[in-house]
């Protein structure tokens, strides 16, 4: 198996618009990125935008499971239908001590239905319907839900918006540590994983709001009077 490099950012589903912001990002902060694809192909166009964008960049493009071993933190960025077959092609490689970011978000068009609304889930939330499914010792942390990828990609603007992250203490500061890599981007800590079920919400009202105030570049959330 492929040992991971400590400072690397595995980022699966990287070819979407989303999880190409936050590759983006992550390799113009200097981080080593490895995206991860169903596809190989898909995956290593992704490595060329990027390289284009961020010249110089230390990134990689390899099949979802080949990707995974690679890094230390795996980011799932990927639609909710397609969450848990994802998961599970993954499972096997997976290694303990390896933290996997849960983005997704059970918006109801996974049923045919509007993006302004969700789906319920048995265990509550995406985050732990993912939690439920990884190998003993994975850690499994909820945050980057309501980034913007249009304003991810945009590099030379600040991201405004802060990321509310879930999940075990020590890996959910981890990966609040992620968020320093980009500009305008604050960590808020929320606290353990069920809080995920309502930050996941929290989408879909976006989504709702970007249409009635006409906001294709996508709108943030702010927590105020936090100390500093």
């Amino acid at each position: 198996m492929q040992e991971a490099n400590p400072d690397a950012i595995a980022i699966l589903g990287g070819t979407g618009d989303q999880g190409l912001g936050l590759a983006l990002r992550f390799a113009k902060a200097g981080r080593p990125v490895v995206v991860g694809s169903r596809v190989e192909e898909r995956a290593l166009a992704a490595v060329e935008k990027i390289c284009k964008a961020v010249p110089g960049a230390e990134v990689s493009g390899f099949e979802n499971s080949v990707a995974t071993p690679r890094a230390p933190i795996v980011i799932l960025s990927v639609p909710f239908e397609h969450m848990a077959g994802t998961v599970k092609s993954i499972r096997e490689v997976l290694a303990p001590g390896q933290i996997v970011v849960s983005m997704g978000v059970p918006l109801a068009t996974a049923v045919g239905d509007g993006a302004t609304r969700t789906v319920g889930i048995w265990q509550g939330s995406c985050a732990e319907m993912v939690a439920a499914r990884v190998p003993k010792g994975v850690e499994v942390v909820s945050a980057f839900q309501n980034v913007s990828a249009h304003r991810l990609q945009h590099l030379t603007d600040s991201v405004d918006c802060d990321v509310l992250v879930s999940g075990a203490k020590k890996a959910r500061q981890t990966v609040m540590g992620l968020c320093e890599l980009v500009p305008g981007l604050r960590a808020v800590d929320g606290g353990p994983l069920d809080n995920a079920r309502i930050v996941e919400e929290i989408t879909a009202l976006l989504i709702g709001l970007n249409v009635r105030y006409k906001v294709p570049e996508g709108l943030g959330i702010r927590i105020t009077g936090l100390p500093e």
